[in-house]
């Protein structure tokens, strides 16, 4: 069965842990979406409450004095819509998700980004276990040649399903089932998420393009019943 993961886009500490809560239970993991004003005009937690330097329970998460909410029930993966991410990486992977994903339009230094030492071998592993997944996100209107260099060092690729990223609720846009295709041709084993327009008009088409996994956002959260729509998602 795809997975189908709830995205959530936090206003604030408070509202993560009140959207988590709604989906506990349902699903193993769920995304949550951060945006820091940059990469694009949006603002979420903890860029809207004072940033990764100031923003209290996100310190706490940095010096592991603190878990993520429901940790004991929801893994977390993490979609970093910041500007120049290579700058922040340290910030972000103490907090103890267990995906991370970085859009590859975000990246300005590329030596940076490719040589920090979660690229290293055995960086993310513990006990010869990953504990850790890496993935890169894709534009629509990005070619897939962006990864050739790179796509053994990563786990998946996440595409994005909307020409306007960092909002949710946006429209479809078609040529991510292309971008799919091209993807799944290419690197036949590769895990494909993706993530913008996914809904019950879409569900099926993705999935016979080749994703493996579906982030939905509007279509979970803005259902009355978060578990009716998650089930409809899955058996589309």
């Amino acid at each position: 069965m795809i997975e189908i993961i709830p995205a959530i886009m936090p206003d604030t500490y408070e509202d993560l842990v009140a959207k988590a809560t709604r989906i506990r239970g349902l699903v193993p993991l769920a995304q949550i979406d951060i945006m820091d004003g940059a990469f694009v005009r949006s603002k979420s937690w903890p860029y809207s409450e004072g940033g990764t330097k100031r923003e209290p329970h996100f310190v706490a998460l940095m010096a592991q004095d603190e878990g993520m909410p429901l940790w004991d029930y929801l893994d977390y993966e993490i979609d970093l819509m910041i500007g120049e991410p290579e700058k922040h990486i340290d910030e972000w992977l103490p907090i103890g998700a267990s995906r991370y994903i970085f859009h590859v339009e975000s990246i300005k230094d590329e030596a940076l980004f490719w040589s920090h030492d979660m690229w290293q071998e055995g960086a993310r592993d513990i006990g010869g276990e990953k504990v850790v997944e890496i993935g890169l996100a894709l534009n629509p209107d990005t070619s897939i040649s962006v990864l050739e260099d790179h796509i053994e060092k990563i786990d998946f690729v996440q595409c994005m399903g909307i020409a306007k990223i960092g909002y949710q609720g946006q429209p479809f846009d078609e040529r991510v089932l292309m971008q799919i295709n091209q993807l799944r041709v290419k690197y036949p084993n590769l895990k494909i998420s993706v993530d913008g327009g996914v809904n019950m008009d879409t569900v099926a088409l993705l999935k016979s393009a080749g994703a493996n996994r579906l982030v939905a956002g509007s279509a979970v959260f803005g259902a009355s019943d978060s578990a009716l729509a998650i089930s409809s998602l899955q058996n589309a």
